[in-house]
């Protein structure tokens, strides 16, 4: 087994040969393929699991987790392996009958920039959009000081936005209103201006101004109403490529994109309300992320609800939308690493965060990082004379050791639990199992009893929303024969359809009176033969296949 160190970030050859690793010692579990090609030509690693042995991926319920769509959030990529890791270790009976597509790095390029000796930090992709040239003016982020970091620079400004805070003179607040005297700063980025007019500051536009997760097709905007999605639905290669990879694999039954940072699992729907959601499905989706919940610590939220960048706007054109809207199944977005958890924060919403919170939770993340990271997430202001602006200060938060992903020594504990819920929710899929083969004479012919029962927690169909859209046909039954011609076959059809079975996601916490267990869990099949050998195939596009063979006569 590859020897994988998880408190560290693995650069993209480096995670290769970790991946074919695996696949070369594990060959009857793992396979080592490629989802097509970066913008920059490197190949996209996919990595196949399940127990070949019992039968082919694509024969099963499968899961599906991908990583690292943004470049910088490159934990993700360690917690798919983790998945994979744990997978490999233990060979779980859930393999004989399920499958995993397992994506690390859905965004190699971005991410080699972000893990680069001298990293470069973009949303997404490398590719420029949507112009080519170089904003010639602006403050370019850049480690101006050569401490190997880029934090933050503080400039005294009479009209400036922050001062200094009284209970911990380290920190800075925001300016109070109609506060005066000061001293006030302007903060900017650690960087330096590109002709700069020695008045005016702002951030340098990036060239690379794609965001991937707004270029699925689910509901996607142009740049005029969304920045960074792209000139049309997956135009971006990566994006384009998983979801072929995914719409070619009508097996996959859910998926989970895992990024940073918060600390929260985020459910569906993104763009509108859950109250226009089947209730089924918001039952569902909020049973599952408890578990997720219980497992991680990590809270489910509504993205709609509970995780809007403005109250009066929505994201669109992203992962799990995609998933659940066009698919019919669940799509979820683990957003790993709280540094507000870590220092005892409880009981805020992600995003309003940054907009205001108390100083009192400053003061908490500074002791956090003076007593667990030994003073490594945040750098006291020293002072730097700077070639454009002169006498400023250097310091503040690590954003890249501290906030963006965990630091090293943090990293495994964070997503191992979050790669066992993958596993768990991999086996609430629907699957179906052999309930029963009957043969019974009947004169010269015999009739055959095939059932076969969905052992799964979903439906077959998995979400409401894919029954009432037939997003996903039934479960067909079919019977063949060695014979030639139809001779042998003397009742009933050779392929027959039926509709879809139910799982038992919708089972009442309450028995009374009139509840009742119905078998709406099991499909049964029959046929009149004559005397011969016989396969029967009871088959789902989700929830896999059961084959028996039978000789009467």
């Amino acid at each position: 087994m590859p020897q994988v160190e998880f408190d560290r970030y693995y650069r993209y050859d480096e995670l290769v040969e970790i991946l074919e690793g695996y696949a070369q010692e594990n060959s009857g579990f793992c396979r080592l393929s490629s989802l097509g090609q970066s913008y920059v030509g490197r190949e996209i690693p996919v990595v196949v699991v399940t127990d070949f042995s019992t039968g082919e991926d694509v024969n099963k319920p499968a899961m599906w987790c991908d990583g690292n769509i943004h470049a910088t959030e490159v934990s993700a990529s360690t917690a798919v392996l983790k998945i994979l890791d744990g997978l490999m270790r233990e060979k779980p009976e859930l393999l004989k009958t399920h499958a995993f597509y397992l994506v690390p790095r859905l965004n190699p390029d971005g991410a080699e920039w972000a893990l680069a000796d001298v990293p470069r930090h973009i949303r997404s992709s490398t590719r420029p959009y949507p112009f080519d040239e170089e904003d010639p003016y602006g403050l370019e982020r850049v480690d101006i000081d050569g401490d190997g970091r880029i934090l933050t620079m503080r400039i005294q400004d009479e009209n400036g936005r922050w001062a200094v805070c009284e209970e911990e003179p380290r920190l800075l607040r925001k300016r109070k209103p109609g506060e005066t005297g000061g001293p006030f700063y302007r903060l900017l980025a650690e960087g330096t201006f590109h002709n700069w007019d020695g008045l005016t500051m702002r951030s340098q536009k990036i060239k690379e101004g794609l965001d991937m997760n707004r270029n699925f097709p689910a509901g996607w905007r142009g740049d005029a109403d969304q920045h960074g999605a792209g000139p049309f639905p997956t135009s971006e290669p990566e994006i384009r490529a998983a979801v072929k990879f995914i719409t070619d694999h009508p097996n996959i039954c859910g998926g989970i994109t895992y990024h940073t940072f918060s600390g929260v699992i985020l459910r569906v729907p993104g763009r509108y309300s859950e109250d226009d959601m089947p209730p089924e499905d918001v039952w569902a989706i909020k049973e599952l992320g408890a578990k997720g919940t219980e497992m991680s610590g990590y809270p489910c939220i509504s993205v709609y609800h509970d995780f809007r960048y403005h109250p009066k706007e929505v994201i669109t054109g992203v992962f799990d939308d995609w998933l659940y809207d066009h698919l019919g199944v669940y799509g979820w977005t683990v957003e790993i690493w709280s540094p507000q958890a870590q220092a005892g924060i409880k009981d805020y919403k992600p995003i309003d965060w940054f907009r205001d919170h108390p100083v009192s939770d400053d003061i908490a993340l500074l002791k956090w990082s003076d007593e667990k990271l030994g003073g490594k997430g945040y750098e006291d202001w020293r002072a730097f004379e700077h070639p454009q602006l002169g006498a400023i200060e250097i310091g503040g938060w690590d954003g890249v050791y501290a906030f963006r992903n965990p630091p090293p020594d943090y990293l495994e504990a964070e997503v191992a639990p979050l790669a066992d819920w993958a596993v768990w929710m991999a086996g609430t899929l629907p699957c179906l199992a052999l309930k029963t083969v009957e043969v019974t004479p009947m004169g010269e012919v015999f009739k055959v009893r095939f059932a076969v029962q969905n052992t799964g927690y979903l439906p077959t169909n998995v979400s409401e929303h894919a029954g009432k859209k037939k997003l996903v046909r039934g479960v067909v039954g079919e019977i063949s024969s060695d014979a030639e011609g139809l001779d042998w076959l003397k009742g009933g059809l050779v392929r027959q359809e039926v509709g879809q079975l139910k799982g038992y996601s919708h089972v009442p916490s309450m028995t009374f009176g009139w509840h009742s267990d119905s078998t709406d869990d099991l499909a049964v099949f029959e046929w009149v033969v004559g005397p011969g050998r016989y396969e029967l195939v009871a088959r789902h596009p989700r929830a896999g296949r059961v084959i028996a063979e039978v000789v009467v006569g």
